[in-house]
C-alpha cells in the first residue's frame, strides 16, 4: 500500500513540475551558413537563441538564468 501511494506522489509530481515549466514559442528560425537560430517567446518576452539555448530553455531554464537578453528586432 505505502509503495502505491509514493508512486502516485512521485507521479504528480513529476506532473506538477512540466505544468509549472514555462511555454517556449518558436517564431521564428533562420538557418544561415551551417547555424541553427530560432527567435522564441518566453513569457511574453522575444529572444534570439542558438539550438544548445533553445533545448535549455526547453528543459525549463528560465531566459535570466541564461542571461539571455530580449531580441530587439521588432
Amino acid at each position: 500500500m505505502a509503495s502505491s501511494v509514493t508512486s502516485q506522489n512521485s507521479k504528480r509530481a513529476a506532473v506538477r513540475k512540466v505544468l509549472d515549466r514555462h511555454k517556449v514559442y518558436i517564431t521564428a528560425q533562420s538557418f544561415s551558413a551551417g547555424a541553427y537560430k530560432a527567435r522564441v517567446l518566453v513569457e511574453g518576452e522575444a529572444y534570439w537563441v542558438d539550438e544548445f539555448r533553445l533545448s535549455q530553455l526547453q528543459q525549463g531554464l528560465s531566459p535570466a538564468e541564461l542571461e539571455l537578453t530580449p531580441a530587439t528586432d521588432d
